[in-house]
């Protein structure tokens, strides 16, 4: 089955091309399309993307493109490897290389929401392709390890599972990669968005050299927080549970690789929130997350007081200590509440 897939893979950051080596990994060609041609000539020369993955062969089976109609012609699957900031305009891009009654499956490895509108990745992909099937990939992964295929498990979520779901479930799960499906697409998508914000929140403590103590307790209230909202934003409370929750929150705070964990650090040892992002090349996802979830909490009024303090020592200045000592004064209650 894997032999009759045609996959492209839009994005050609640490994501991208680490999904790439997965699927060459089992023997399925790929297209892989940078964002910019010089990028594309700089891969196709020294067979690695020295950019964003160094050190990881590309071998022959990935075709990096620089057209968009040739790295999309006749894919049945396409993969978008953009930053959620960056999404949109990449969906708009290839929009006339994608013929109307072509039927596509999309799929998102995304993990933030559009800064303007508050939609998930998905919704976005959505509202440029209406007529096709849009899906996420998500779960406690490190691009580097795929890359390198060490083992990994991951959920693929749809609204509706079809054919091609689980062929592609089939066709990209391997000795290295396990690979579960869900109906939550949002709840999949939701775990994705809040545990970067998380993750700057471990940071910070872990930047404040507060201890395991404490680390535990933020993990602990962060994953009853995050079923919260979630549920609040009509997920599922299950799927928080799973690897595209609990999982991807475990391995986004702990990991030495993670972007939003360091940025957090960083925080934490005195910079500001605008100094680090104006000077970091790769996406720190949780910090224009973090204002998103601000204002649709807001708005719908639900309590979430560990993202509500990440926001303000974000986009206030609050200091990280400060906003620990509004948590510890809180309300004494009981735990089931």
């Amino acid at each position: 089955m894997a032999e009759e897939l045609k996959v492209a893979i839009c994005g050609a950051g640490a994501w991208g091309t680490a999904m790439a080596l997965q699927w060459s990994r089992q023997d399925v060609p790929v297209a892989l399309l940078p964002r910019r041609t010089e990028q594309a000539e700089a891969m196709r020369a020294s067979r690695e993307n020295a950019d964003y993955l160094a050190g990881y062969a590309l071998p022959d089976s990935v075709r990096i493109e620089s057209a968009d109609e040739s790295a999309l012609e006749g894919a049945q699957v396409v993969f978008l490897g953009a930053p959620s900031y960056a999404l949109r305009p990449w969906l708009e891009r290839i929009k006339p290389a994608i013929a109307e009654e072509r039927h596509v499956f999309f799929v998102s490895l995304a993990k933030g929401l559009e800064l303007e509108t508050g939609k998930t990745p998905c919704e976005i992909i959505e509202e440029v392709f209406p007529k096709h099937l849009v899906g996420c990939l998500s779960g406690p992964t490190f691009a580097g390890e795929v890359a390198a295929g060490k083992p990994a498990a991951m959920t693929l979520a749809v609204n509706a599972i079809e054919p091609i779901v689980e062929m592609m479930q089939t066709a990209v799960s391997g000795p290295n990669m396990r690979i579960y499906l869900s109906e939550d697409r949002k709840g999949v998508e939701l775990g994705g968005c809040l545990k970067n914000v998380y993750a700057i929140a471990a940071g910070c403590c872990q930047g404040l050299e507060l201890g395991d103590n404490a680390l535990a307790a933020l993990l602990t209230r962060a994953l009853t927080e995050m079923v919260r909202v979630g549920v609040a934003l009509g997920a599922r409370t299950e799927t928080f549970y799973g690897l595209s929750g609990f999982g991807d929150l475990i391995a986004t705070c702990h990991g030495s690789w993670s972007r939003n964990r360091t940025f957090g650090e960083q925080v934490a040892k005195g910079k500001t929130a605008k100094e680090i992002i104006a000077v970091q090349r790769t996406a720190v996802e949780g910090y224009r997350t973090a204002k998103s979830f601000h204002e649709s909490l807001k708005a719908k009024e639900v309590d979430a007081p560990i993202l509500e303090q990440v926001y303000r020592i974000l986009y206030e200045d609050k200091l990280p200590m400060a906003a620990l000592g509004d948590l510890m004064r809180r309300d004494l209650k009981h735990e089931r509440d």
